[in-house]
């Protein structure tokens, strides 16, 4: 497997002996800054495209199909028609508070994004605390999502708002334990060292079944936490227009839009990570032939395969079942989800204290 950190140190090397180290590193900062911003733009067209066709799949119809081959300018032509249209700002909102709002939700989804090991050598950020740094970060979005819908100044922006704050600092928990009782299983908290651990096996196979309960809680918990269906009661079309962006218009729009995307991609990215092995090739034990040959295939590809994967589970949830009431959201988790995340945790603490897993 390629260690893309030979490459970046080469390049630092390089521009260290033509100009003074800290030119140099500013240098570096801004070109890994403007590559996240592009490969964010891709991923966000591609999710966009995959949702809509994927929802005509389930639906029994075939989703955009005019603008392009099958339909695949259709989501660009839209981006341009988002980037031309007027930002309205509504005369009774807070103005900083409303301005400041999507900004938030987007850095929130940048800084998560920056800590996803994609390759070998190729993470942005990597400390000794990345699960926690990752958690932390994300939470961040809860904060603009409730500073649009108090500074909207409306009705239906306020009580989307109020459920989103409720529902994702709820499922919060439940997505936490999941991914802590992976922590326990592995022992450390550095990203890049638990996707080190599972080269001789996947952790959702080392785990035997709490990894599986944990993997399963956190597809739903992390659904939730993303606002999408059938946890979708914050933007209830239905009931509350478009929920706590009601009052949003062009850009602003779009960047609720591309974080609800991104934010997608950055879960789906962390189960493939902690569960499936993160750019780590399949390997089965005595089958030396098959390893050799996965081995081959770039992690880039595993890793973009297997998050790609998850996004199609999740996507597959959305269009399967029905919205929930407030409720029954809130009963699911306090209910059910966290008692048996906490019974999970202590489940995979005595398999690693007694070395049961594989």
């Amino acid at each position: 497997m390629f260690d893309f950190s030979i490459v970046s140190s080469w390049i630092h090397q390089m521009l260290t002996s033509a100009m003074p180290e800290g030119l140099a590193i500013f240098i570096e900062c801004v070109v890994v800054g403007v590559c996240i911003v592009l490969m964010y733009a891709i991923l966000a067209i591609l999710l966009i495209y995959m949702e809509r066709k994927i929802c005509g799949f389930f639906q029994c119809r075939l989703g955009p199909m005019r603008v392009g081959p099958y339909g695949t300018i259709q989501v660009i032509c839209d981006v341009l028609k988002m980037l031309t249209k007027e930002i309205f700002t509504p005369k009774t909102v807070d103005k900083w508070l409303y301005n400041l709002a999507p900004y938030m939700v987007l850095l929130a989804s940048f800084l998560t994004f920056a800590c996803l090991p994609i390759n070998k050598g190729m993470e942005v950020l990597d400390f000794n605390v990345g699960i926690f740094f990752v958690m932390a970060a994300s939470s961040i979005g809860v904060v603009g999502i409730l500073l649009a819908g108090w500074s909207s100044n409306s009705k239906y922006s306020l009580i989307g708002a109020m459920r989103s704050g409720a529902q994702i600092i709820s499922y919060e928990l439940s997505a936490g334990l999941s991914i802590l009782t992976m922590v326990v299983l592995t022992g450390t908290m550095q990203i890049s060292e638990i996707v080190g651990g599972q080269a001789d096996g996947w952790l959702i196979f080392k785990g035997h079944i709490p990894a599986i309960i944990a993997f399963i809680i956190y597809l739903i918990a992390s659904n939730a936490e993303c606002n999408r269906g059938p946890f979708d009661l914050p933007e209830a079309e239905s009931e509350l227009t478009a929920g706590y962006h009601t009052e949003y218009s062009g850009m602003h729009f779009g960047f609720f839009y591309l974080a609800e995307y991104l934010n997608l991609f950055i879960v789906s990215a962390i189960a493939a990570t902690v569960f499936l092995g993160g750019w780590m090739p399949l390997h089965i034990p005595g089958l030396d032939g098959f390893n050799m040959v996965m081995d081959y295939i770039p992690g880039v590809i595993w890793f973009f395969a297997k998050a790609f994967f998850v996004v199609f589970l999740m996507m597959w949830m959305r269009w399967t079942f029905p919205r929930l009431r407030i409720d029954q959201i809130l009963k699911l988790e306090w209910k059910y989800l966290v008692p048996i995340s906490m019974v999970n945790l202590l489940l995979m603490a005595l398999v690693a204290t007694f070395g049961l897993h594989f």
